[in-house]
């Protein structure tokens, strides 16, 4: 059974409203009287319930953060960022998980609301909807943008026009792109760079969709070198997606990188477990949910934000699924 205040009371031989007084830092309390709470505290491990504090205080510190989908590695590296940054500030996190559906991201948001959140980081695919314009706490967009908002987000078309320039350097002709889901903005934008690169450049260009997942990719995979049977490049829209690409050419027969190179996207930890080894486009993602986290606390603290958005840069990460320049 948790710990109440009433317990903590009982310890310290005082009253549970002398309890909430230190707690709160509210109203007189002797410094032999808030030295045994606190010791009380301490030796029954209370946790004081931010809810039921913030309603007292009408300030919590609970900050709500929506997520598309945590089974991707790229995601939780976002979360932990934000999640750090917070918790050196004295804030506490709830997440949720999106799926990618509108209708969750709403309900997440009501759900933050009834938790009396102070802020809400969120990544999610709708943020022109209605369903932000009644918030009454801030706002701060991670992998997503918005005019309006205040956005935090890597540089999709420099990573698209990289990988594109980093296969064009090593020497494939017949290239395929996996697209991913077109109202995933960072996707699709960087989709659109690599794309414009290729055709200026004059080599084959196929373009096959996949979902973001490892399962839905693996479906579809299954049936790329069939629709494309000589393809010798692949710019996958994620890792998760381009370690399922690369299972299935060498099911196929094929050798990466000799006979098809295949670069990723994101540089999540599969990355470099993989083999051979896969190269990708880094997205700095625990920096990006640390910048989240800082400018949502100068917004609650109503500080004045130098810029309204933050672009972080990308880097190609070169392994063993593309051969060096030259070869």
């Amino acid at each position: 059974m948790a710990t109440t205040i009433r317990d903590v009371a009982k310890e310290a031989g005082v009253s549970a409203a002398t309890v909430s007084r230190v707690l709160n830092n509210s109203g007189y309390a002797h410094e032999d009287t808030r030295k045994a709470v606190l010791d009380a505290i301490q030796k029954l491990n209370y946790r004081p319930n931010e809810v039921a504090r913030s309603l007292y205080k009408q300030k919590s510190k609970l900050i709500g953060l929506i997520l598309p989908d945590i089974t991707n590695p790229f995601f939780p590296a976002l979360a932990r960022g934000v999640e750090d940054y917070l918790r050196e500030h004295g804030y506490r996190l709830i997440i949720g998980n999106s799926d990618e559906q509108l209708e969750q991201e709403i309900d997440y948001l009501d759900t933050f609301a009834q938790h009396n959140v102070v802020g809400i980081v969120a990544s999610i695919n709708e943020p022109h909807s209605d369903m932000l314009s009644d918030l009454n706490v801030p706002i701060v967009l991670l992998d997503r943008t918005v005019e309006e908002l205040p956005a935090v987000y890597a540089d999709q078309f420099e990573g698209g026009r990289l990988a594109a320039e980093k296969m064009l350097e090593r020497g494939s002709k017949e290239i395929t792109i996996i697209r991913g889901p077109i109202e995933v903005r960072p996707v699709y934008q960087r989709f659109v760079s690599s794309f414009q690169v290729l055709r200026q450049a004059g080599v084959k260009v196929h373009v096959f969709d996949s979902k973001l997942s490892f399962e839905g990719a693996s479906k579809s995979a299954s049936s790329l070198f069939e629709f494309y049977p000589n393809t010798d490049g692949i710019l996958a829209c994620n890792d998760i997606v381009a370690v399922a690409m690369m299972n299935e050419a060498q099911r196929t027969g094929r050798k990466v990188p000799e006979d098809v190179q295949i670069i990723g996207f994101d540089d999540i930890s599969i990355s470099e477990l993989v083999y051979p080894g896969l190269s990708t486009i880094r997205q700095p993602a625990y920096e990006m949910g640390e910048k989240a986290a800082e400018i949502l606390l100068k917004k609650i603290n109503q500080q004045v934000l130098d810029d309204l958005h933050c672009q972080l840069p990308v880097q190609f990460i070169e392994r063993q699924s593309t051969r060096k320049v030259g070869e």
